[in-house]
């Protein structure tokens, strides 16, 4: 073992400290965040449907705004982060979620709030693509899938308080609603005061060759003897492109395409949940809804004891297979069996919020620093662009098709997941972020037995 080996530490393999909490605590506030404001629209659209006499059209789209938003934001964000830096899009995308949710108390129309939850949309989907990459970049190897993981368990408890929220509120009366939806606004004030003072990701000043400034920040809130290695940038100016290259489009496009399979069937059935379980015949209350959150949450803790128990590739094709047979199930079930129509729809719950711990993990694991934001961002955007449209023509498929025949749709989404996995996915457990982004994208099969370091 050489001197420098003895004496230094990648960063990669620092012990885990306050300031990686610190930073795992603020881009959590986003997730908290995105959760609330999807989950309050849905108790918001019952009081707004009859005030302004809102047509299945609006009635999607006002459901869809925040995910088309989150489209725009995590592709256009995403993509001027990787050249003016993580931090300052870090605090930019607050300044938005916080005005833009503050304003929907004044709107009027469905096209004002359309506007303003688009809004709300674009700062949330610009800090996905910079929170995910920033703790990334700081994140030890070690506790990395931990920590991004963890994304699912805030933005279930962000949903769940969403659900606590509009029960209570929307009882107060008829304009209640604009309280609701402008309550996130409180969060997001508070989360953008918490970040002001963030740090520079060392990982990006160092691809700019900022190197005296990236180990300023190495040396500061991690130690003398930390060393930060070099990542070769892409040779290409035209970096975005890049991802539809040769070397990263097989990893763009499972990315992509894996996290649209998971979000469209999660999105189109939570944001209409209390209409679609009135179509199915169970009963829509605080006690049901109460239920369901609770196992959302257990998902979520679940899904980060499966995120280190099993290996990512292994844990995300299970669950596609097994949620495609679930929804396959409640398609072919009729609706006098409401038990079975229950116990089917609890284990889609269950497994759909412990999978979705991956989609913070995969895309932030998958690209170099170079284009890591942009990659992270461009996943994210197609995943909200297919979220939104499944969100939006979710009510026009109920009512021209039924309930069984749309969810026979959605099953068919979840196992184009599967086969995209089971093609594509890659092992990137346990690796360094230099390994895991400049591995060939093909590292699957033999890969997947490929030990945790």
């Amino acid at each position: 073992m050489s001197h420098l080996t003895q004496q230094y530490t990648r960063m990669d393999d620092v012990p885990l400290n306050r300031f990686h909490i610190k930073i795992a605590g603020l881009t959590f506030g986003a997730h908290f965040t995105d959760g609330y404001v999807l989950g309050v629209i849905g108790f918001a659209l019952a009081q707004i449907k009859p005030q302004m006499g809102l047509t299945p059209f609006w009635e999607g789209m006002l459901g869809s705004s925040a995910l088309i938003g989150l489209f725009l934001g995590s592709l256009v964000l995403g993509w001027i982060s990787d050249y003016v830096g993580r931090q300052k899009i870090f605090c930019f995308s607050f300044v938005v979620i916080t005005l833009a949710s503050a304003l929907q108390f004044f709107a009027t129309t469905p096209e004002q709030l359309f506007f303003l939850r688009v809004m709300v949309g674009i700062g949330l989907g610009g800090d996905f693509s910079v929170g995910h990459t920033m703790l990334a970049e700081f994140s030890p190897r070690k506790h990395r899938g931990v920590l991004l993981g963890s994304f699912s368990v805030i933005w279930t408890f962000g949903y769940v308080a969403a659900g606590f929220a509009g029960h209570f509120l929307t009882a107060l009366g008829p304009d209640a609603w604009r309280w609701l939806l402008s309550s996130s606004a409180l969060p997001a004030l508070i989360i953008l005061l918490m970040r002001i003072g963030t740090p520079e990701s060392p990982r990006w000043l160092m691809g700019k060759g900022r190197r005296e400034q990236a180990m300023a920040i190495v040396h500061k809130y991690f130690g003398p003897n930390v060393l930060l290695v070099d990542e070769a940038p892409v040779a290409s100016k035209q970096r975005f492109m890049s991802l539809f290259g040769p070397r990263y489009r097989r990893r763009t496009a499972f990315n992509s395409l894996f996290f649209v399979c998971l979000v469209i069937p999660y999105f189109a059935i939570y944001t209409f949940l209390p209409s679609i379980l009135k179509v199915m015949g169970l009963n829509n209350n605080f006690t049901t809804d109460l239920l369901l959150n609770g196992l959302l949450i257990v998902g979520a803790l679940t899904g980060i004891l499966l995120t280190v128990m099993c290996s990512r590739r292994g844990f995300l094709i299970g669950s596609f297979v097994f949620l495609a047979a679930c929804l396959v199930m409640l398609s072919v079930i009729p609706v006098s069996q409401s038990g079975w129509l229950i116990l089917f729809f609890a284990a889609f719950t269950l497994v759909m919020s412990a999978v979705s711990n991956l989609v913070g993990v995969f895309p932030a694991e998958s690209f170099p620093t170079e284009v890591r934001s942009m990659g992270v961002g461009f996943a994210t955007s197609m995943s909200r662009l297919g979220s939104a449209i499944g969100t939006g023509l979710l009510p026009l498929a109920i009512l021209n098709y039924g309930m069984q025949a749309t969810t026979g749709m959605l099953a068919l989404v979840l196992v184009i997941g599967a086969v995209v996995s089971l093609a594509w996915a890659p092992e990137t457990k346990g690796l360094t972020l230099v390994d895991a982004a400049h591995d060939p994208a093909q590292r699957h099969g033999n890969a997947a037995a490929e030990p945790a370091k």
